[in-house]
Formats: C-alpha cells, sequence, structure tokens
C-alpha cells in the first residue's frame, strides 16, 4: 500500500484532473523560465497559464525544492 503524499505533492492529483498535464510538463515549464524567484514564478503560473494560487505555489515550491536537491 502506498503512503499518500505529504506537502506540496499532495496537490497533484487535483492539478493534473483540473488543468490536463501531467506533473513533468509543468515542472519543466518552472525550469525553463528565465524567472528564478519563488514568488515570480507563482505569479507568472497564476497569470500566464491560469493557475490558481495554492497549485502554482505548491507546482514552485516542489519544483524548487528538486532543483535545490531537498
Amino acid at each position: 500500500m502506498t503512503a499518500p503524499a505529504n506537502g506540496p505533492a499532495s496537490y497533484f492529483p487535483s492539478i493534473e484532473k483540473k488543468y490536463g498535464r501531467p506533473i513533468a510538463e509543468w515542472t519543466d515549464l518552472i525550469r525553463s523560465s528565465p524567472l528564478t524567484k519563488h514568488m515570480e514564478l507563482v505569479n507568472w503560473l497564476k497569470s500566464e497559464h491560469g493557475l490558481g494560487h495554492g497549485h502554482a505555489n505548491a507546482l514552485v515550491a516542489h519544483t524548487l525544492a528538486e532543483n535545490s536537491g531537498k
């Protein structure tokens, strides 16, 4: 039995369902952005891609943590 996801990853199923893209596409999009600061990326996802604040925040937090090796 798989343990439920915690933290930002707990949002992933609803993000994929609501926006129709796999998480890997979102993380690739975030990594390819010239923006580097957390809130800049969150606001960009909200304004350019129509994500809600919680979903954008979860994606950015997860991606930046992966990039930093945490």
